[in-house]
């Protein structure tokens, strides 16, 4: 697995933040994969970060994990409608069936693009990494 998806969901918890106008928003997410090489979150095409995400696909995540290394994605969300993404992220978070099913017409699920991954050590040592 890639190593920043793996970083990602190790973690259990990552925080995406977007901008709203002249505003940064910030939330935590939890559904994340590796699938056909790109690294996957998942989220509600209802919901007010999905309209952020389209107007402004520029975002950040960052999370910590146990050790208090971290890691920051800078990159683009590019929304993936095929119904083969969608079956991907329910596999690989079956948490999600709780709340969404692929022909809802909510399920989104959006992959980064132009994005590289920086992962910090306590020490101050980091790793880049390619998405």
């Amino acid at each position: 697995m890639n190593k920043a998806a793996q970083f990602l969901a190790d973690s259990q918890t990552f925080y995406l933040a977007t901008v709203e106008d002249d505003q940064p928003r910030v939330r935590p997410f939890g559904a994340v994969m590796e699938w056909e090489g790109k690294v996957y979150i998942s989220t509600n095409n209802k919901k007010e970060v999905y309209a952020q995400i389209l107007k402004n696909p520029k975002v950040e995540i960052t999370s910590m994990d146990k050790s208090y290394n971290w890691i920051r994605i800078a990159g683009k969300l590019v929304p993936d409608d095929r119904r083969e993404a969608k079956e991907a992220m329910l596999k690989a978070q079956p948490g999600l069936e709780k709340m969404y099913s692929i022909d809802d017409g909510i399920l989104a699920v959006l992959y980064f693009t132009e994005a590289t991954a920086t992962i910090y050590n306590i020490s101050g040592g980091k790793e880049e990494v390619q998405l």
